[in-house]
């Protein structure tokens, strides 16, 4: 099952995701955890114009479409509709905790999810972890 967790930066993606794959790893289920920013460094890939930023939510796909894991989370801020639909992910997670993020470019770029499963309101990992298995066993 792929997992995207999105939202602009800072919003605290990378946090919900550790905590998601913890209680996921804790009930004896296999995780892959993929960060954008460390997918980024490993491509030496730091183009955010528009193909740019499809290219990474494809490349994304394609490391987690690999996987053997039970579940593949995929925390990046996805802020394109393209980006969203390239990725395909069975479980959309939304951070919606801030207004702006640190990127003016990202900002002005990005595009509220019109579907998710999951809508984080508050930078609370543990509870919205837990809130997220829930979800994740409707699915």
């Amino acid at each position: 099952m792929k997992i995207l967790i999105m939202g602009l930066p800072g919003s605290g993606k990378t946090t919900l995701a550790i905590a998601l794959k913890e209680s996921l790893t804790s009930l004896n289920k296999s995780v892959d955890w993929f960060n954008a920013d460390e997918v980024r460094k490993q491509y030496n890939d730091w183009d955010f114009s528009s193909e740019g930023r499809i290219r990474q939510a494809t490349r994304l796909a394609q490391l987690a479409s690999t996987s053997t894991k039970d579940y593949v989370i995929v925390d990046f801020v996805a802020g394109l509709k393209e980006q969203r639909e390239a990725f395909n992910a069975d479980v959309v997670v939304w951070c919606d905790t801030i207004k702006f993020g640190r990127y003016q470019d990202t900002n002005e770029a990005f595009t509220q999810p019109l579907h998710y499963c999951v809508k984080v309101t508050s930078k609370d990992a543990e509870t919205w972890a837990k809130m997220i298995m829930e979800s994740i066993k409707h699915e």
